[in-house]
Parts: structure tokens; sequence; C-alpha cells
């Protein structure tokens, strides 16, 4: 690590307010940002989803559970492993906490996955987390909202993800999308999220941008694992190697 500067307070209090008016700045344009978000137009949904939910087949209706407002978790599952992909698994970590309070403020939110019902609730028991999990396996879900990918598209190693044709060498990739339903129980795509999009959801990673090591990866994530796999010898050769 290289040490940046040594100063006196007063130095580092000034140096600090220079920082300070651009955090403002950033705060206020995320502002601008959320307004503009909130104003953009929305797709209604036409086609019936029915997803393997705890309650048997569950419609994208049954996911909002009497509330307006749905957060779908694209979570991506590793078949070939049996689990789910450690960078998923690291957003779910974050979510429990914040799950009542969503809930009381006209929010739900569900975890989506091609995979086996049974697969994906056995996974959950393992990792401890409460928020609600649907298979969309046999659902065209996940390919209509570009995080899950044909074997054509794969072949071609070319997909639509992230607004985008990009190159792809695995089946799905994460996501968030938001829908809202009218009164009438009509339903609107409003928004989806997909990559580094979703970052700020991320609250470990917004506490290590306040540390003077900062992140500390040379490739996104290469250092997360799924919390139940970490070991104090892994930790202790990061800090070694930081050093």
């Amino acid at each position: 690590m290289d040490y940046p500067k040594i100063v006196s307070r007063a130095e580092w209090i000034a140096a600090r307010k220079q920082l300070l008016a651009q955090e403002k700045e950033m705060t206020r344009l995320r502002d601008r940002l959320s307004a503009e978000r909130r104003k953009l137009p929305w797709v209604k949904v036409e086609k019936s989803y029915v997803f393997d939910g705890p309650n048997g087949k569950e419609t994208l209706a049954d996911l909002f559970e009497g509330r307006s407002q749905l957060i779908v978790h694209h979570f991506m599952w590793r078949a070939d492993l049996g689990a789910g992909c450690v960078g998923c698994s690291f957003e779910a970590d974050h979510v429990d906490g914040t799950l009542v309070h969503l809930e009381h403020h006209d929010v739900s939110y569900v975890r989506v996955a091609r995979a086996p019902l049974r697969d994906l609730q056995a996974y959950n028991k393992r990792m401890g987390w409460r928020a609600k999990w649907v298979s969309s396996q046999g659902s065209d879900f996940n390919f209509d909202y570009h995080v899950s990918f044909t074997k054509d598209e794969l072949a071609k190693g070319k997909a639509f993800y992230n607004y985008e044709m990009t190159e792809i060498s695995i089946e799905e990739l994460p996501g968030l999308s938001v829908f809202v339903k009218d009164a009438k129980g009509d339903i609107f795509h409003t928004y989806s999220s997909y990559a580094r999009g979703n970052e700020e959801v991320l609250a470990t990673y917004m506490y290590l941008d306040l540390t003077p090591k900062g992140r500390n990866e040379s490739g996104a994530m290469d250092w997360v694992r799924r919390h139940d796999e970490y070991e104090d010898d892994d930790k202790n050769a990061r800090q070694a190697s930081a050093a």
C-alpha cells in the first residue's frame, strides 16, 4: 500500500472539505438520476408468467403479495456446482435486513432463478436467507428480461445484455428488474439494471470505498466467497499480499 502525504489536522480538514464538496455534488447527481429513473416510460407486461414457488404455482401478479411494487433479483444459478453464483450470493447477503423496510414501504422483493425449486430452497437453507425464492424453470421470464441465453446465442458468443449486443460465454448473467401493478391489476415493467449497474445495493462495497485500501481487488469480486466458504488462511494470505 502506498501511503499518501502525512499532514496536520488543519491541512487534513481543508483537504477533506474539498472532497466533501465533490461528495455533495455526487449526492445531488444521484438524486437527479433517481428522479429521471422514475420518469422512464412503462411497458405493459402482456405475457403470463408462472413460477414454482413456496405456495405452488405463482403468477407474476402473485409475487407482489398485495403490494403495488416488486423488485426481482435475477439470480444466477450454477447448475454445474449445484449452488448460486458467488456474485449473486454476495448480493443476496445484503438483502435480509432491508426486507421489513421495503415491505412496509409498498415494495415486495423476490429472487427468481432458473433452477428446480427444491435446489433453490436447499441453497437458501444453507445460506440462511429469508427472502422469497421462485423458480422460473420452464418459463420465458429469464430470456425475456435478458438474463438467460439460448444455445444459439451461446454458440454465436453474443447476446443482448445490458442494452447492447455483448460477448457472452455463460448461459446466465445477473440483473435487477422492477415492476408495478396498478389498481386494475395490470402489471408494468418500469426498470431493469445489469452488471455494475446494481453495484450500489452492495453495501460491502460502499463500506470498502470508505477505507484506505478500498476494494483491494485485481478483478471484480475476485476476493469474494460464499459467506460459509471463507477461511482464516484465505484472509491472512490476502492481508499479507496487500501489505
